[in-house]
């Protein structure tokens, strides 16, 4: 009897938390449509410098539409028809620009945190970056918003405003914060009827709102896999003589509110890591590439540096000996609305890059195209001395 007693008395002291869950899981559910599995004991902060893995795969920006990032996550052989993870051990790279001019931002963030759990589960890896959309976003910069991004939000705030309230009716709870504390009534500028939309926007985007802090503040900044560097814009001398780790740092410590509503100056200016597009636009003659030799000689072991933020009208390429990869294709239909293409980076085969681009498609069968003269290079495009594309596979 006694036994019994202390049973119930320890399940009924287990009710708040299964509530919590139980909400929690509501929310979610309804704002993404999707169940996500457990999450790790105890996440802890992703390392800058990450040894080689067997297959490493990089992913551009994808501005808000969900079903284009899934085409390339399928492209890579990463999810399959029903959407679950089949990578297995790869560790994938997103580098940035979830955010702004598509209409499904949340429904990326939850997809993409819905497959971290199950990589992790697999022996894989996903690691998702900031772009300059996501502290524009997180500063509270709308700009490149779209109407039915701004809508999610507030749909998002809706369904979170229930869970909360029904959580604040729980003996046993902490009364949760009010997210909206703080947050303006109405914007100049701003038509009336998207108030709403911006207030959920604000409060769940800045420094420790809500999905900043769950699903951005998981982001690095700059990355180090084997002897690859990944970021967004691109790295200038100023950056690694400051500390690659130390940006890792004090960009998460921002995102989680210890450290004011602006981002360091390294992600605001026209040089700042997110912005740079000294590597990324036009082609050879135009690249600083004797800029990038000194950036990646300070950074021991480093053979290229891999980046998004610009798009590639033709498609992923490479420019200074392949040691600067432009991988944002403008997939989305926000933003060109380009096809699919990501890079895969291996020790036995080198750079790699699948494609969803027709030219290269043999009768539906994957196809590898490998024109080039210089190992690791695929097709040449343009005139001598322009971009290039590296071993190209539909």
């Amino acid at each position: 009897m006694e036994g019994e007693e202390h049973l119930s008395s320890s399940v009924c002291k287990d009710i708040p938390n299964l509530l919590s869950s139980f909400v929690d899981t509501f929310v979610d559910f309804s704002v993404s449509g999707l169940f996500l599995p457990p999450p790790p004991p105890s996440p802890v902060p992703l390392p800058t410098r990450l040894p080689s893995p067997q297959r490493l795969v990089a992913i551009g920006d994808l501005h808000g539409d969900l079903e284009k990032s899934k085409q390339a996550l399928r492209l890579a052989g990463l999810i399959d028809a029903a959407d679950r993870y089949i990578g297995g051990s790869a560790t994938v790279v997103q580098v940035g620009d979830v955010l702004d001019r598509g209409d499904e931002e949340l429904k990326i963030l939850y997809f993409l945190e819905k497959l971290k759990r199950e990589a992790a589960r697999s022996g894989g890896r996903i690691i998702t970056m900031h772009g300059n959309h996501e502290i524009m976003n997180v500063e509270g910069d709308f700009r490149f918003a779209t109407k039915s991004g701004v809508e999610e939000f507030r749909a998002w705030w809706e369904w979170f405003r229930v869970g909360n309230e029904i959580k604040s009716l729980c003996h046993g709870l902490e009364k949760p914060n009010d997210p909206m504390r703080g947050v303006p009534s109405s914007f100049r500028g701003v038509r009336k009827e998207f108030h709403d939309g911006f207030r959920a926007r604000v409060a769940a985007l800045r420094p420790n709102g809500p999905i900043a802090k769950r699903f951005l503040s998981q982001n690095v900044t700059v990355l180090v896999v084997g002897d690859s560097i990944f970021v967004h814009g691109g790295l200038l001398p100023q950056h690694t003589s400051y500390g690659l780790e130390k940006i890792n740092e004090e960009v998460r410590d921002w995102v989680k509110g210890s450290t004011g509503h602006f981002s360091p100056d390294y992600c605001r200016t026209a040089d700042g890591l997110v912005w740079v597009r000294k590597f990324s636009r036009g082609n050879e003659q135009e690249c600083d590439c004797s800029a990038l030799e000194h950036v990646l000689a300070t950074v021991p072991g480093a053979k290229r540096m891999v980046m998004g933020h610009t798009i590639q009208e033709v498609g992923i390429n490479s420019v200074c000996d392949d040691r600067a990869i432009r991988i944002d294709v403008g997939l989305s239909k926000g933003c060109g609305d380009g096809l699919p293409e990501v890079l895969e980076i291996s020790g036995k085969s080198g750079l790699k890059i699948l494609t969803a681009n027709p030219l290269y498609q043999n009768k539906g069968n994957a196809a590898t195209v490998d024109v080039g003269k210089e190992q690791g290079l695929g097709l040449l495009l343009g005139e001598h001395g322009g971009p290039r594309q590296v071993e190209v596979q539909a």
